[in-house]
């Protein structure tokens, strides 16, 4: 599905009224493409936090194909032989599209700057493919509704009712998500593993943080979440959050006086500051600093492109995403013409969540 971006006349013409789809009435001089040519997409810190990388020949639907649990051994008879078994398969469609933009500037600007104006569009060509890519992976890693990019479900983003049917069900939402509610174990994307119960296995990996508001986070959210985690024979060890969260973090009254009782410090959760001040204190680097370097071994990363309302503990030795390139970003030349310096990219990939256990979102209700 393509949609326009904007319905404002576009600005490169020779009159700066050209055509949103690229009228006759622009031209290009010169095209700087040799400038951006050693610039690669998927050196973007989001991708290699969270996707395994793939490439493809062909655009349109992927299929991946992915190995299930599906054999044991038997107890057999002198002589006997076992029965033959076979491999049992999960296939995953991932999507791909295309993204692009046209930059250039013309000779008048350059005529008439005191910059170098074809390396300030190169600098915020680079950085308009990084805010895009990074906010494609995190709103598709968290299930966060977006009409432009396709992200989330029809209904808004995915929570702790959405059911695993409408989070599986490629025709609404392309990008799949974390486990929902409602799956059966051993069948589609839910697994048997070690003694854990079927209860534990079907949890949703959607979590109502318990205290309502954006921003808001409390440490028994992060024990659930390991919990969910660990039942399916992952580790977890980083959260995801926000600025927002950080700062609720730092306010949290329990995360400074759940040490404080057994080492005979003075303060209260109406006090925290000078029970964590105090001499002995494990948490008294992240008062004395403001940096709060992990919760029960988790390893904490704040980031703005972090949703206010949703945060992500998952295992980062494990991927959850996968990334499907059928082209790099690419820069072309336009048509030869009179009065613009420019060029358009674009770029051809796919995402999808497909290691739906290895994480848990926490998201705020209100």
């Amino acid at each position: 599905m393509v949609t326009t971006f904007d319905t404002a006349p576009g600005l490169l013409t020779t009159l700066n009224t050209g055509a949103v789809d690229g009228g006759a009435g622009e031209r290009v001089l010169i095209d700087y493409k040799d400038a951006i040519m050693d610039y690669k997409v998927t050196d973007l810190a989001a991708l290699s936090m969270f996707a395994e990388p793939m490439s493809t020949d062909t655009g349109g639907d992927i299929d991946i194909t992915f190995g299930r649990p599906s054999m044991g051994m038997q107890e057999i008879e002198e002589g006997n032989t076992p029965q033959y078994q076979h491999t049992n398969l999960r296939s995953e469609r991932v999507t791909v599209g295309e993204w692009g933009l046209a930059l250039g500037v013309t000779r008048r600007m350059i005529e008439d700057s005191r910059f170098n104006e074809v390396e300030l569009a190169l600098n915020e060509a680079r950085r308009a493919v990084d805010r895009h890519v990074t906010k494609h992976v995190m709103y598709a890693l968290l299930g966060v509704y977006d009409a432009p990019l396709r992200t989330g479900i029809t209904t808004g983003g995915i929570v702790a009712t959405t059911g695993e049917s409408t989070i599986t069900t490629f025709s609404t939402n392309v990008y799949s998500g974390f486990l929902g509610s409602g799956g059966t174990v051993d069948s589609g994307r839910i697994n048997s593993y070690g003694l854990s119960a079927d209860a534990e296995l079907v949890a949703t990996h959607y979590l109502a943080a318990a205290g309502a508001g954006s921003g808001s986070f409390a440490l028994s959210d992060v024990t659930t979440a390991l919990d969910r985690i660990a039942a399916h024979g992952y580790m977890a060890d980083t959260v995801i959050i926000s600025p927002k969260h950080y700062k609720s973090l730092l306010d949290l009254g329990d995360f400074v006086t759940a040490f404080t009782a057994s080492q005979g410090e003075t303060g209260a959760a109406a006090n925290p500051t000078t029970a964590a001040m105090m001499p002995g204190s494990p948490v008294a680097s992240s008062a004395s600093t403001g940096l709060v370097g992990s919760i029960y071994g988790l390893k904490v990363i704040v980031n703005a492109w972090c949703p206010s309302d949703r945060c992500l503990i998952y295992d980062s030795k494990v991927k959850p995403m996968v990334y499907v390139e059928r082209r790099p970003l690419t820069v072309e030349e336009a048509n030869p013409g009179f009065g613009i310096i420019g060029s358009y990219m674009s770029m051809r990939y796919g995402l999808k969540v497909v290691r739906p256990e290895v994480g848990v979102v926490l998201y705020n209700t209100s």
